[in-house]
């Protein structure tokens, strides 16, 4: 397929700029793939979507915790530098982007917000090694002196107070993210009760979103893209618990795409043809075609045109089912990206063609 099948006509106004007053004050589009295309879309709310699970089915979570990964700072020569950490790779040394009027070189020492200093030590592709120079840790500096890193189309400044807690998730633990992922910031705690409360599962991976997430598909012809590369992890109490969802006649939703991409990683990566343990990287590029081992239905924002993203949406729920409904949210004035409303693809029935 071609990257401009997956373009659509976004007005600048439904791209979200503000979260909604309260997490669950969004709107869900419930999106059903064994309907005809026309009549496959229905509008609810997003605590509507408790009417679409059963007990036994399992909500499979994305634990990775945002940092605040802007930084500002300069050169010793006095030029204004921006950083966009991308990963802390050890205790002092992290891959960062650096914004600069001129790059700097190996050996360059950078003045972070007035409070300590980085050593440029190389580069890696296009990001930068730097190396804390503090008795403290690159993480502890980084959440004592970073700014959220709000994605390129939210365009105001941070609010520090409310973009910190809001661009995270209520049950973010394992910091190493520098983009949220956004399908479960509609959840507070009391939904999450609901939803056990009910009999479904929930269960927990690790992805920590990079910037990459933001990079556009320069190529035409998607099979050429290269996919940026990703760390995540898988443990054994998850891969149980989509065993038990399984051995009960439940479904595995995920909540976000990097949910998806964790689920088919572990299980493409295991030895037996089933979900594995797993913990490294994936590059894994989900698009039409792709046969799904893991995740029945998906929980998910809306996405960016010609994204990798709208691409993993449209192998899920199938090409002509995802743009009708993108046309739908567009005609319904839906809050697109980050800060926007969310679209739930239920599971297709085993009979379903694709």
């Amino acid at each position: 397929m071609k990257r401009q099948d997956f373009f659509f006509e976004l007005p600048d106004e439904l791209i979200a700029q503000q979260p909604a007053q309260e997490r669950r004050g969004s709107r869900l589009l419930v999106l059903d793939p064994n309907a005809e295309v026309d009549s496959s879309v229905a509008d609810a709310r997003f605590p509507d979507l408790l009417n679409y699970l059963k007990a036994d089915d399992l909500l499979v979570f994305n634990n990775t915790k945002v940092i605040p990964a802007r930084l500002f700072g300069q050169k010793s020569t006095g030029g204004k530098v921006e950083l966009l950490i991308e990963r802390v790779v050890d205790e002092h040394t992290v891959l960062s982007h650096v914004r600069s009027s001129n790059a700097p070189k190996p050996g360059a020492r950078l003045i972070i917000e007035d409070a300590f200093e980085v050593e440029v030590q190389g580069r890696q592709d296009a990001l930068f090694i730097l190396k804390v120079l503090s008795d403290q840790t690159a993480l502890e500096l980084v959440e004592a002196h970073g700014h959220m890193p709000l994605p390129p189309y939210i365009e105001r400044p941070e609010d520090q107070q409310e973009d910190k807690t809001r661009y995270q998730t209520v049950y973010s633990s394992k910091p190493g993210a520098v983009a949220a992922p956004t399908a479960g910031l509609h959840f507070d705690e009391a939904l999450l009760e609901d939803i056990r409360n009910k009999g479904v599962d929930i269960g927990f991976v690790t992805l920590h979103v990079g910037a990459g997430t933001f990079k556009p598909v320069q190529v035409d012809d998607i099979s050429e893209h290269v996919m940026h590369s990703e760390y995540l992890e898988v443990d054994e109490t998850l891969v149980e618990q989509v065993r038990q969802a399984r051995a009960k006649g439940g479904r595995v939703f995920a909540v976000g795409t990097t949910s998806v991409r964790c689920l088919e990683s572990a299980t493409l990566f295991s030895c037996s043809g089933e979900i594995e343990p797993y913990q490294g990287e994936t590059d894994i590029f989900i698009t039409p075609g792709y046969e799904f081992k893991q995740v029945d239905g998906l929980l998910t924002n809306f996405h960016l045109p010609e994204s990798t993203l709208i691409m993993l949406v449209s192998a899920l729920a199938g090409y002509q089912h995802t743009m009708h409904a993108y046309e739908h949210a567009v005609a319904e004035e839906y809050r697109f990206f980050s800060y926007g409303d969310a679209m739930l693809i239920l599971p297709k029935n085993p009979s379903a063609e694709v």
